[in-house]
């Protein structure tokens, strides 16, 4: 298990989950500290959505364990699980022909969530929608009804918050919204679980991210993540080609080696871009070279998860 799982909000061990003889999640060990904006990505069918339903009690898990906002995760603790956690679906789930303030007021009766009228005020200003209170949900747009699902699922005041696909569906301007809310919950110290396919937004919200395909291909910092999979590079621009380049890279320190991707343009593979950079300009200086550019290159989140997807491909296909 990733962590000793000591006083964390999930952990999870050699967790596993069968529809017959589908395989939907398998030996699955992970630890997820109170606090932390925690990413499951994946593609579809990997299993985002029945984790999220194993640990919201949803599901009963075929095999393994798991403690869930610090309860063992079985049938006799469901119900008090479910009073420490919320989550919010993809689809909002409202009263179309209720107001804001009316929905909330249903759910947090369905909730029996005491002092409820300060508990919506809350919910309410913590989404930045008390002025559209008495708005009926169906005159919303879908980027201030995942707000109102965003302050239904607080009015429990969660330990843990599950948020599949928050953003799914909504315009750029509607998705930055949502994201400054999460922003907003992370420094109230909430532990968020988020599933989504917008590898940008995970990598701008999150502490930490899994990569998910049935069972756990990677986990870590978005950083160590590119680190462990991608050589780090430089890109090097000059003017005009070099006339011997094999003989400006070659014995430089740090450069392991080199390719022209195309004229004028190098890739240098490289241990240190630190000590690499200034021995690559020197050199290219000493051979008369009119340097434009020495760039690191940046692996993105998205070509993490790109590179793996294609590696779970490639081992299917043998």
């Amino acid at each position: 298990m990733d962590g000793d799982g000591a006083g964390d909000a999930l952990a999870l061990d050699h967790l596993s989950k069968r529809f017959g003889d589908r395989v939907a999640l398998e030996d699955i060990s992970l630890g997820v500290p109170r606090g932390e904006v925690f990413g499951i990505l994946g593609p579809n069918g990997a299993g985002k959505t029945t984790l999220v339903r194993t640990l919201g009690t949803l599901l009963s898990p075929s095999a393994g364990s798991a403690q869930v906002a610090g309860l063992p995760l079985n049938r006799e603790n469901a119900v008090e699980i479910r009073r420490r956690i919320a989550i919010m679906p993809e689809s909002p789930g409202l009263y179309l022909r209720l107001s804001v303030a009316e929905n909330l007021e249903c759910f947090a009766d369905l909730y029996q969530t005491p002092h409820s009228k300060e508990r919506v005020a809350a919910a309410l200003e913590a989404v930045h929608l008390l002025e559209r209170a008495d708005d009926a949900c169906g005159s919303l747009s879908k980027g201030l009804r995942q707000r109102v699902a965003l302050a239904r699922v607080l009015l429990s005041d969660p330990e843990v918050l599950f948020l599949d696909e928050p953003t799914a569906g909504l315009d750029p301007g509607a998705a930055r919204g949502v994201q400054e809310l999460v922003d907003d919950l992370r420094q109230r110290g909430v532990t968020i679980i988020l599933t989504t396919h917008r590898l940008d937004e995970a990598e701008r919200l999150c502490d930490r991210v899994a990569i998910l395909n049935t069972s756990v291909r990677k986990i870590g910092r978005p950083e160590q993540l590119r680190d462990q999979l991608f050589a780090k590079s430089l890109t090097v621009r000059t003017l005009d080609p070099l006339t011997a380049p094999a003989s400006v890279y070659a014995g430089l320190p740090s450069v392991e080696h080199w390719c022209e991707e195309a004229p004028a343009t190098y890739i240098l593979t490289v241990t240190d871009p630190a000590v690499a950079a200034p021995a690559v300009t020197r050199a290219l200086v000493a051979a008369g070279a009119d340097v434009l550019s020495i760039n690191e290159s940046h692996h993105s989140l998205e070509d993490v998860y790109l590179e793996l997807v294609h590696r779970d491909q490639e081992v299917g296909q043998t």
